[in-house]
Order: structure tokens, then C-alpha cells, then sequence
């Protein structure tokens, strides 16, 4: 990953909403005030997703959160609209496995 593709997302005018999985399977989604060059990136107002095949999605409040750069798999931009429209108690899904390297 490159630090030119975070920069977009740290320095705008309007604070950008991300979702994080870890190596470990985890997502973390919240919004990205900065990062090092070794890419840990440091959240505020996140929240981890925690999935089920029984219960829906369990949103677990984390507020400022730092990642470590060498456990995270992938970074993207959380499209805000879509998310609103999103039921997550609705939605069933397995756990994520961990990315092997």
C-alpha cells in the first residue's frame, strides 16, 4: 500500500470514512485522522464489525484506534450513503479468516 493513497483520504477538507481488515480477519471502520510511513493508522470514532451466521453484524465501539501497519490486509473508503442505507442486524455473514501471507 502506498502512503500517496492515504493522503487523500487524511488531508481533505471533509474527514473520510474507512474500513480496515486486519491479517487477523478483524474490520474496523472509522475515520482516518493519520498515519506513518510504515502505514499504522491511527482512527477516531471507529467501531469494529464483528459477524455472525446467527445473529447479524455486532458493532462493537473501539473510539480512537490506533492499527499497527504490518496487520492490516486491506484499507478502503466507506461509501457514506450506501452505509447509511445498511440494516447491519439484518445482514449474516461468517467470520472473516486470517490473510495468509
Amino acid at each position: 500500500m502506498a502512503v500517496s493513497t492515504l493522503e487523500p483520504l487524511v488531508n481533505s477538507k471533509q474527514s473520510k470514512t474507512i474500513s480496515v481488515i486486519t491479517s487477523d480477519g478483524r474490520v474496523i471502520v472509522g475515520t482516518l485522522k493519520g498515519f506513518d510511513q510504515t502505514i499504522n493508522l491511527i482512527l477516531s470514532a471507529s467501531h469494529e464489525r464483528v459477524f455472525s451466521s446467527g445473529i447479524g453484524i455486532e458493532v462493537v465501539q473501539l473510539g480512537l484506534y490506533i492499527i499497527r501497519g504490518d496487520n492490516i490486509a486491506v484499507v478502503g473508503e466507506v461509501d457514506e450513503e450506501m452505509e447509511a442505507e445498511l440494516n447491519l442486524s439484518e445482514i449474516r455473514a461468517e467470520p472473516l479468516n486470517p490473510v495468509v501471507h
